[in-house]
This record gives structure tokens, C-alpha cells and sequence, in this order.
């Protein structure tokens, strides 16, 4: 079939997908087709129950790296689609770069990015929708990058007012800062609650702002922790 007879999904199909609990991926970087994904477990990340170690405190309060919010949409793609020693391929294909670049144009997805010595070296995104945020991938090129930026993240919905952010799947490094798994019913009652209310990505809070909410988080992980 040629490309030009295939259904083509739409930004606005896939803002619909999320709003009923699925995602797309891809087989592999060169495969023309999608596919929906609802898992039996889902990932999530309790706002109030992140997990941030003591050395990554240490790390957030002296300012390692410098963290910007949707200056490099494009980029954190791309570099979430390299190939690594652990993960040849990606289930990012053609077709995942045009639909998350249109949402992102459409205020409808977001990126967190951590800089060093002006080189991006590691960063996440996602899209948002109601009050969830639904994280799609991150990378990181220097230790510790991409937990800053998701502990930034949490900042940034927190401030927001967001009740949900999913985390699709459950790995290790997601599991050792605080995220759980639930079951496909629980999720869908979760999502349909965070669909009731419109929340506004706040992607530029004050130092003030962000410093005090980061600390605000601080303190409740020592507390989970303890």
C-alpha cells in the first residue's frame, strides 16, 4: 500500500487516544506504522510521593546543570531516539517526531532540558492534557541529568495543579524515584477524574517559585524516606 492510501493520524487523534488511556509507538525508527498501547499495569508518578535521594538534593541546590523548559523540543526527541548500548533501536519513528512537533507547536506537549557547559546532556517529554501529563521518554548524557529534570518536571505540575503524571511503564530508574504501578481500571478512573479540570503547563514559574516548591519536595521525601 502506498504511504499516500494509509490513515494518517492527527495531532488532534492522538490528543483524543490520551484522553481515553492509550499511546502510540512504533516497532522500531524505520517502521511506517503505529500501534496503541493501554498496558495492564500502569506506570505513575504520585506528585507527592517522588523520591529524591540525598546526592540528588545536593546536586539541584548547587545549580550542576542549567534547566530550561521548551527551548529544545526537538532536540530532547531527538536525542531520546539515539541509539545506545542499552537500547539499539527506538519506537520512535517518523511519524511519532510530526505528531509530538505539532502538539508541542499546539501548546499540547513540553520539554524539560538540562544543560552543561552549553551542551545538552539530558532532558524529557511529554504531553499534557486536562490536569495529567503523560511522560513520554528522557534521556540523559551526564549522571543524574535526567532525574534533575524530571524532579523539575514534578516541580512545574505541582505548581500547576496537576492531579496525574503517567509514566507508562515501570522501569528500575523510575521505580527508585517513586513510581508505582496500577492496574488498567484503576488508571482510566484516575485519568477521567484529571480530565475534569484544565490545568496550564507552567513553564516559566519564578526562581522564588521554583526554588520554594523544590524545597517543598524536598522535605516531603525525606519524610517518605525516613
Amino acid at each position: 500500500m502506498d504511504r499516500s492510501e494509509r490513515y494518517v493520524i492527527t495531532a488532534e487523534t492522538l490528543l483524543r487516544a490520551y484522553a481515553a488511556g492509550v499511546f502510540p509507538m512504533a516497532e522500531t525508527r524505520k517502521s511506517r506504522d503505529l500501534f496503541w498501547v493501554d498496558p495492564e499495569m500502569r506506570g505513575i508518578f504520585p506528585l507527592d510521593g517522588l523520591k529524591i535521594s540525598r546526592s540528588l538534593r545536593k546536586i539541584l541546590r548547587q545549580g550542576k546543570f542549567k534547566v530550561t523548559c521548551d527551548t529544545a523540543f526537538d532536540k530532547v526527541m531527538e536525542k531520546c531516539a539515539e541509539s545506545t548500548e542499552d537500547r539499539p533501536d527506538t519506537w520512535m519513528n517518523e511519524d511519532i517526531f510530526r505528531l509530538y512537533n505539532e502538539l508541542f507547536r499546539m501548546n499540547c506537549a513540553h520539554s524539560i532540558e538540562c544543560w552543561q557547559d552549553g551542551e545538552l546532556v539530558g532532558g524529557l517529554y511529554g504531553v499534557s492534557l486536562g490536569a495529567a501529563f503523560f511522560g513520554e521518554s528522557m534521556f540523559s548524557r551526564c549522571s543524574n541529568a535526567s532525574k534533575v529534570a524530571l524532579v523539575h518536571l514534578v516541580a512545574r505540575l505541582r505548581l500547576s495543579g496537576y492531579q496525574l503524571l503517567d509514566s507508562q511503564f515501570i522501569t528500575d530508574h523510575l521505580a527508585s524515584m517513586g513510581a508505582i504501578e496500577v492496574p488498567r481500571q484503576s488508571y482510566h478512573l484516575m485519568l477521567d477524574e484529571a480530565m475534569q479540570t484544565i490545568s496550564a503547563f507552567y513553564s516559566d514559574p519564578t526562581e522564588t517559585e521554583l526554588s520554594e516548591e523544590l524545597e517543598a519536595m524536598f522535605l516531603q521525601s525525606r519524610t517518605h524516606t525516613s
